[in-house]
């Protein structure tokens, strides 16, 4: 008897072309599921370019509300957008890999149904994964705010720009360069880690400030507490913004000030029983 009742079926739910790529392995899982007895949701995209017919559907927004478990079948930028829209639901996920290096979504689509079926056994690990909240001010007011489970990244546009950066309200200092990249222990293995940031493992409660390109070398990564109140300030720029895993942008001004800080919310994973940490980045990164 599966403790999950109700579950969801995300694919790569943006890109029509993709969909129908995995159209099999999605129809494949649904029917699968819904043979246990197990009541079916389909996201509404997902189910009109896979043509999935016969199960629930709605809106990525408005699904949380009906299951207790979401799979989500693409790769980690699908991964990405489904758990900042979730997250709210407090719903675990699982990732089934139909990308290219899959640090989040960790099923091979071959062997789904059973990695799933021990999951359903409740044969698995539950690991959760800090959130970042960015709170972009400008002349003292907020004008938005962004979640992230990867990193919050301030870039600049043609030019270096020049950041002044505080933590926990004491002055760390100014520097110039491509950006400054903010990261949870899950964006360690991302942009982060082709910008030389460490990586840093999930159980960690930390964030890494990973600076881009700097003009002065001795600019280098720093990893703080994730408690901390990190903030950025934009001294002299011509053109920057600031991303949210890479998916959302806003325009920058001069004077705006970024205050980043762990999120309320988690994000819980769930993984293979015989998951491992070490072996995945062995395996992702061709260490030997």
């Amino acid at each position: 008897m599966t403790a999950f009742k109700s579950i969801a079926i995300i694919g790569k739910y943006m890109n029509k072309s993709a969909l129908q790529q995995m159209q099999t392995d999605l129809a494949d899982l649904a029917r699968y599921l819904a043979a246990k007895n197990i009541k079916v949701w389909v996201e509404r995209n997902t189910a009109k370019h896979a043509e999935l017919t016969g199960f629930e559907t709605a809106s990525l927004e408005k699904i949380g509300a009906h299951v207790d478990l979401a799979i989500v079948m693409g790769g980690d930028g699908t991964m990405l957008s489904v758990a900042r829209i979730l997250m709210a639901f407090n719903i675990p996920l699982v990732g089934i890999n139909r990308g290219r290096f899959g640090f989040l979504t960790d099923l091979r689509a071959e062997d789904m149904l059973v990695e799933i079926d021990k999951i359903l056994a409740s044969q698995y690990q539950i690991e959760s994964r800090m959130l970042l909240v960015a709170s972009v001010y400008r002349g003292g007011k907020l004008i938005h705010q962004g979640v992230a489970l990867n990193d919050v990244v301030v870039k600049s546009g043609l030019r270096l720009i020049e950041l002044e950066v505080q933590i926990d309200g004491k002055f760390v200092h100014k520097q110039r360069s491509d950006g400054l990249i903010l990261s949870t222990p899950t964006g360690t293995t991302a942009y982060s880690l082709s910008a030389g940031g460490p990586i840093l493992h999930p159980n960690l409660d930390a964030i890494a400030l990973v600076p881009i390109s700097p003009h002065t070398l001795s600019n280098r990564p720093i990893t703080v507490s994730s408690s901390s109140k990190i903030e950025v300030s934009l001294v002299q720029i011509d053109e920057a913004h600031v991303s949210y895993d890479g998916q959302l942008l806003l325009a920058l001004e001069l004077g705006d000030k970024i205050v980043v800080q762990r999120a309320e919310q988690s994000i819980n994973l769930l993984h293979p029983s015989d998951y491992c940490y070490f072996d995945m980045l062995r395996n992702k990164l061709n260490w030997g």
